[in-house]
């Protein structure tokens, strides 16, 4: 919907700013709404405020509590950052070190605590998840679409090697399923 009129949100309601991006609406004042926007954070936009697209508008006086909206709020930055959720480590490598022998005994080895490298790796999971998004919303054809989901599949699936190091079987790589 086009926010060529000024509409009354409340609280949950998402909208799409021209400067700031996609965000929720945290917050009723008498004169603004405090928006948290995806890549801005918060911010006051005052209630005559009617450039900016709304997405889902939620009346003022619903029921709406705030752990509705925040459970919004999370699934918007979730659908558009990326997982940004707490995964954790596996119990047994906690305080555990990744080192890496070469073969050649006169090379130096390389060492680095597990939680790093298990960090980057839960990087590369949410980075993948964030392509698959735009790929989703991207103007592609279908056909095209499906093509490219398909390699990020396999590389998750080439991921799965590290499935070890999650505590929590939810957070791990799945690959292509026969």
């Amino acid at each position: 919907m086009n926010g060529t009129m000024t509409q009354v949100l409340g609280i949950g309601s998402r909208v799409n700013h021209p400067a700031y991006g996609q965000g929720v609406v945290i917050r009723l004042h008498k004169v603004a709404y405090e928006v948290c926007f995806i890549t801005y954070g918060i911010k006051a936009v005052g209630k005559e405020y009617s450039k900016w697209d709304i997405i889902e508008a939620t009346p003022p006086d619903s029921e709406v509590s705030f752990s509705e909206a925040e459970k919004s709020l999370e699934k918007i930055l979730h659908k558009w950052m990326g997982s940004s959720e707490v995964v954790d480590l596996g119990d047994k490598w906690v305080d555990g070190k990744l080192v890496m022998q070469p073969a050649d005994t006169s090379m130096k080895s390389k060492e680095m605590p597990i939680d790093t490298f298990f960090h980057k790796i839960v990087m590369v999971r949410d980075r993948l998840r964030v392509m698959e998004q735009r790929i989703n919303s991207s103007k592609l054809t279908d056909e095209e679409k499906v093509n490219l989901q398909q390699y990020i599949t396999r590389i998750y699936g080439s991921l799965t090697s590290f499935n070890v190091l999650f505590k929590n079987k939810t957070n791990q790589f799945v690959g292509e399923r026969s």
